[in-house]
């Protein structure tokens, strides 16, 4: 299944409280729900003010879909073509 990178743009988002990430978490996995198993979240990164995270999803529609349903931003959607780490590379 592809893998995507959503960009959200969040002001404040590093300074959110553990309740509130939870929130907004547990809002989106209720969405993923709904909407089947076809799309998952993998993983999330917090900055200052931009939330990353890692979906596989069938295409990029799935994933724009699911941030309208879930009330969260998908400001920029990026297909990962390749993976490389430290470890491959050896």
């Amino acid at each position: 299944m592809p893998q995507f990178v959503i960009e959200r743009e969040i002001q404040g988002a590093g300074s959110l409280s553990e309740s509130q990430l939870r929130e907004v978490s547990l809002r989106s996995l209720a969405t993923l729900e709904g909407m089947g198993p076809q799309i998952q979240w993998l993983h999330s990164y917090v900055t200052e003010d931009k939330v990353y995270c890692v979906y596989l999803a069938p295409d990029e529609n799935s994933i724009r879909e699911h941030a309208r349903r879930a009330g969260v931003p998908a400001d920029r959607v990026s297909a990962v073509r390749r993976l490389i780490d430290p470890v491959n590379l050896r």
